[in-house]
């Protein structure tokens, strides 16, 4: 859950409703101002057959931290499109952060960066496209 330390943004309620990033363990760092941080641990139900994260995990939570970032201002927003570029492995008990920030927007769209990290090494590099949904609505 969300660190009680930072004020609330319209992202804390959201990840609160937030069942599946939840379920996978990942926690809400800090969420405010076109930006986010999200971390993970990876178990052993998140290893593929090579015995690395599966990308759909890291993806994941790439995807999690872009979803807070866009969403910590108010309005619905959702992913237009994405993608992601796996740079090292990782395995099981590796905590990773993910960052997200916004580069752009204009209008009802928006890009967003996420790096993923262990430890400092970069794992992945995520670009979200975002587009708002409900503009005036809170998240």
């Amino acid at each position: 859950m969300a660190r009680g330390d930072e004020a609330r943004t319209p992202a804390h309620d959201m990840f609160d409703r937030d069942k599946a990033s939840q379920a996978l363990g990942i926690e809400l760092i800090s969420a405010g101002g076109g930006s986010a941080v999200a971390r993970m641990t990876v178990t052993s139900e998140m290893v593929n057959g090579h015995g690395m994260t599966h990308g759909g995990y890291l993806f994941l939570l790439a995807d999690t931290a872009f979803a807070l970032a866009c969403n910590a201002a108010g309005p619905v927003t959702v992913a237009a499109g994405a993608d992601i570029t796996f740079l090292r492995p990782t395995a099981e008990g590796d905590d990773l952060e993910a960052r997200a920030v916004e580069r752009a927007s204009s209008g009802r769209s928006g890009v967003y960066d996420v790096t993923v990290t262990r430890g400092g090494d970069v794992i992945a590099e995520f670009r979200g496209r975002s587009r708002v949904i409900s503009p005036g609505r809170p998240a």
